[in-house]
C-alpha cells in the first residue's frame, strides 16, 4: 500500500524526522490559507501515487499565497499517468546547498532489509543505479540488532564529513530504520535528504510503501489508504480477497495458486505472448470469485484475450466450471477465453463447459497457451 507524500511526512514527523512545514489542501482557496499562514515562499505538490510529478508539471513554486492558490487550481485539474489529482501539498520552498538519498528497501537477494545511499540526491534512484553506480552505497540491516548508532554515523560521515552535518544526518538513519520496522514497511525513502545553507538537514520528499499482509497489525495506516488512487481492478480485487497485479501485456490470466501464476506467465512469454496481469483467485471453489476475476480482466481494454488455468486440489473444477457458466451468462465477453482444468472434478467440469457453454477446455497448459495466443493474433472474438 503506497502512502501519499504527506502522509509519509506525518510518520517521519512523529518518529522526529525533520520535515518542512506543510499542510494538505483540497481546494484552490485552502491551498492559499495555508500559503497565507506560513508566511513564506511555498512548494505546492500534488499528492498521487506516481513518479515523474515535477516532470508533468505537478510540483510548482509560488512565492505569494495568490501564486499558491493559481498553482493549485490548475495541479488539482490535471491526471498524472492516468491518476486524478485531487489534493496539494503546501509547504515551505527551502534553500538547498547539497541533496542526498536516503532509502530502506527489502533486498530479496540477499533476505535482508538494506539501507541505500547515495550523495546523488534528488534524481530517481533507478537513473543513479543505471548511470553511475559506483554512487549507491549499501548496507544491510541485521534483523537482530537492527542499525547501531555507530554504524549510522559511519554512514554519514561518508555522506557528509562536516561535524556540524554528520551527526544530523546519523539520527535520521536511525529513526528511518525505526520507522521502516514499525510500520512494517517495503520501502521507506527520502529523496532528496537535503542541507540547507545554514546547515540544517530535512526530509525534503518522502515515500513509504506499507507491506499489505502486515496491514491487519495497523489499523491506522490502513485508513490512510487512497482508493482514487488505485485502479478500480486492484480495489475490486481486494475487496474479493483475490490476488492481482496488473502488468502491461494484453493476455489476462486467471489463475489459483502463486506458482502456478508464475509458471503461467512465464510460458505465455516463452510463446511469444505477454501477460497483462497476475490473478490468483486462491483455493476457494467459491464459483463467484470467477465472475469477479473476469470482471477485473474484461475492465483493462488492453486485454485481447483470456487464459483461465485451474489446477484443482483444495479448488474444485466443477465450481470453477459452474463459476465461468455463470460469466458467460452475465457478462459481455467480447474477447477469446481459453480454458485449462485438471485435477478434482476434472471430467464433470468439462463436461459443464462442453455441455452448457460450448467450451473444450485444453488439455495441457501449453495447449491453452497456445490457444489462447493463435486466438488474440488471428483477432477473433467470443469464446
Amino acid at each position: 500500500m503506497n502512502l501519499h507524500e504527506y502522509q509519509a511526512k506525518d510518520l517521519f514527523r512523529q518518529a522526529g524526522i525533520p520535515v518542512p512545514e506543510g499542510e494538505v489542501a483540497a481546494t484552490p482557496s485552502d491551498a492559499r490559507a495555508i500559503a497565507a499562514r506560513i508566511g513564506r515562499p511555498v512548494m505546492v505538490k500534488a499528492q498521487v501515487h506516481a513518479g515523474g510529478r515535477g516532470k508533468a508539471g505537478g510540483i510548482q513554486h509560488a512565492g505569494t499565497a495568490e501564486e499558491a492558490e493559481k498553482h493549485a487550481a490548475n495541479i488539482l485539474g490535471m491526471t498524472i499517468k492516468g491518476l486524478p489529482v485531487r489534493r496539494v501539498l503546501v509547504t515551505t520552498a527551502e534553500e538547498i546547498s547539497k541533496e542526498y538519498y536516503l532509502g530502506l528497501v527489502l533486498d530479496r537477494r540477499i533476505g535482508r532489509v538494506t539501507l541505500m545511499v547515495s550523495p546523488a540526491g534528488g534524481i530517481d534512484i533507478e537513473e543513479v543505479a543505471r548511470e553511475t553506480p559506483e554512487k549507491i552505497f549499501k548496507y544491510p540491516v541485521d534483523p537482530l540488532v537492527q542499525l547501531p548508532p555507530f554504524r549510522a554515523r559511519a554512514i554519514a560521515f561518508r555522506l557528509d564529513p562536516r561535524p556540524e552535518v554528520a551527526p544530523q544526518i546519523a539520527a535520521i538513519i536511525e529513526k528511518l530504520v525505526r520507522v521502516y520496522q514499525q510500520a512494517d514497511a517495503s520501502l521507506a525513502e527520502i529523496n532528496p535528504l537535503v542541507v540547507t545553507p545554514a546547515g540544517r538537514v530535512i526530509a525534503l520528499d518522502a515515500k513509504v510503501v506499507l507491506d499489505d499482509n502486515a496491514l491487519y497489525r495497523h489499523t491506522d495506516l490502513e485508513a490512510m489508504r487512497d482508493p482514487d488512487s488505485e485502479a478500480p481492478g486492484e480495489v475490486l480485487a481486494r475487496e474479493a480477497g483475490l490476488s492481482f497485479v496488473k502488468l502491461d501485456g494484453d493476455i489476462g490470466c486467471v489463475v489459483n495458486g502463486a506458482g502456478l501464476a508464475m509458471a503461467t506467465m512465464d510460458v505465455i512469454q516463452h510463446h511469444g505472448g505477454h501477460p497483462a496481469n497476475f490473478l490468483d483467485i486462491g483455493g476457494s471453489s467459491n464459483p463467484s470469485k470467477v465472475t469477479t476475476a473476469l470482471k477485473i480482466i474484461t475492465s483493462d481494454p488492453k486485454v485481447k484475450g483470456i487464459l483461465f488455468n485451474i489446477f484443482g486440489g483444495i479448488t474444485r473444477c466443477d465450481d470453477v466450471a459452474q463459476g465461468l457458466i455463470q460469466s458467460f451468462r452475465e457478462l459481455e465477453i467480447k474477447v477469446p477465453v481459453v480454458v485449462r482444468l485438471t485435477g478434482t472434478n476434472e471430467e464433470k467440469a468439462r463436461a459443464m463447459l462442453q455441455g452448457e457453454a460450448g467450451v473444450t477446455p485444453a488439455a495441457t497448459m501449453d495447449e491453452a497457451v497456445q490457444g489462447i495466443l493463435t486466438s488474440v493474433n488471428a483477432g477473433r472474438g467470443g469464446r
